[in-house]
């Protein structure tokens, strides 16, 4: 909750705007639950998304399907 916030951008996207990015992706759920565990840069600007590997898969999913859900 330091980087994003469900309605407005911070360090990283709101995640309304993650949400509407991924919209009928039917992989979404996946690809956003590998985002969270192992990081990722360059898809929201320069700054990186460092990794969480202390956030298990079934977490991660979670996590992917609730932002995905803020649409």
């Amino acid at each position: 909750m330091a980087c994003h916030a469900v309605d407005r951008r911070m360090v990283g996207p709101s995640f309304r705007d993650i949400a509407q990015r991924y919209a009928g992706n039917a992989r979404a759920p996946e690809l956003l639950a590998g985002k969270i565990i192992r990081g990722g840069s360059g898809v929201w600007g320069p700054i990186p998304m460092p990794p969480s590997p202390q956030v298990n898969e079934a977490e991660a999913r979670r996590l992917a399907v609730w932002i995905l859900a803020t649409r």
